[in-house]
């Protein structure tokens, strides 16, 4: 395996940032970044896709170890990446109801990707494509850019969009995502990050992970996971994680698992807000997100279904992963009453969000 050169910030010996050739896909250069704080906790990402490709983090033993899924090579992504394993989705992401949408009297085409409907950005999404990369490193962080050109109707989607993406990993175990975007024409944007996480490192499953989400209403779906429209209270629902229960204590009422967004409390301001917290009682891995956006998707990795071999030759078998994706809500475009996706000329689409890792 190819080595990382190394770059170090005087200030601070540990923080470093370090690169290499990850392969080639379309003809284009693919590099893997490895950021790593003056805690030892360290974030691999790949530009293509923007793609995290391992985290880690330490137990409460003191212990590191990767705590996402994700692949040993880039070819791995390239073929096996149906899942979205740790990827940025764009333009889109989650469902647009029968693959198409009307803005300014217009109506819009895109692909049907999932059955009638469309799914994370379409058949090549910002999860396949490759991005500009450059390095950021300061005394108390370091970081990668990533940035993307989508042009006027690829995937269906109208206005020559740009895109950037910026990871920094910090020294209080921080991984934050900020993302910017502006359009020349009147368009839709919904972007996410798509890890999936497994705080004991893939000894075991997700079910007895403890979940709490600050959320105090959700938008049910119907079988082809599109919203109804509504916003209904959680009480009294097998949806309700604003005391903390463990994953799987209702997950058997549930024909396919959890996959379900939930409408965050809010607080009014710009700054992100928390919106959810996960607990390995084994590991003592404590993890926090914090939001701008207005909703977060769960997904328990009910679809995994071992066909697919991971990192460490690890077989990725039903609830191996915890997916916890801040976005607007799905389907927005078709349904007015939801918090609006439209980015026009002139506005400039801006999200933060932070996974916080700790041990208790």
């Amino acid at each position: 395996m190819a080595t990382f050169p190394l770059l170090t910030a005087q200030s601070t010996p540990r923080l470093s940032i370090r690169s290499k050739s990850w392969g080639k896909t379309d003809g284009q250069d693919v590099r893997l970044y490895k950021l790593t704080n003056s805690n030892g906790m360290s974030v691999e990402i790949t530009n293509y896709g923007g793609i995290v490709v391992s985290i880690t983090a330490p137990d409460n033993n003191g212990k590191f170890e990767n705590i996402v899924l994700g692949f040993d090579s880039l070819s791995l992504y390239v073929k096996q990446n149906s899942p979205y394993m740790g990827a940025i989705i764009g333009r889109y992401a989650n469902r647009i109801s029968k693959a198409g949408f009307v803005l300014d009297n217009n109506h819009y085409h895109l692909a049907p990707n999932d059955h009638p409907n469309h799914s994370h950005g379409g058949i090549k999404g910002f999860d396949k494509v490759v991005w500009d990369a450059s390095e950021i490193l300061t005394a108390d962080s370091v970081g990668v850019v990533l940035q993307y050109f989508s042009k006027d109707m690829e995937e269906g989607y109208p206005g020559n969009l740009n895109v950037k993406v910026t990871y920094v990993l910090n020294n209080d175990n921080e991984l934050q995502i900020n993302y910017e975007a502006k359009s020349d024409k009147p368009t839709i944007l919904n972007l996410t990050h798509h890890s999936y996480f497994n705080l004991t490192a893939c000894k075991e499953n997700v079910l007895n992970y403890e979940l709490t989400i600050f959320a105090d209403y959700f938008t049910p779906t119907d079988s082809s996971w599109i919203p109804s429209g509504e916003i209904i209270p959680v009480a009294d629902t097998d949806f309700d994680f604003t005391q903390s229960h463990k994953v799987g204590e209702r997950i058997n009422n549930l024909t396919h698992g959890y996959n379900m967004n939930y409408v965050l409390r809010k607080n009014g301001e710009s700054k992100p807000s928390k919106s959810a917290e996960v607990y390995d009682a084994k590991s003592g891995r404590f993890m926090e997100i914090y939001t701008t956006e207005p909703g977060l998707q769960l997904y328990t990795g009910d679809y995994l279904d071992a066909s697919i071999t991971g990192s460490g030759n690890t077989v990725y078998g039903k609830n191996m992963g915890l997916c916890l994706e801040a976005q607007h809500y799905p389907d927005s475009p078709n349904k007015p009453a939801f918090p609006s996706t439209v980015l026009r000329p002139g506005e400039t689409y801006t999200q933060l969000t932070v996974y916080k890792l700790t041990t208790k």
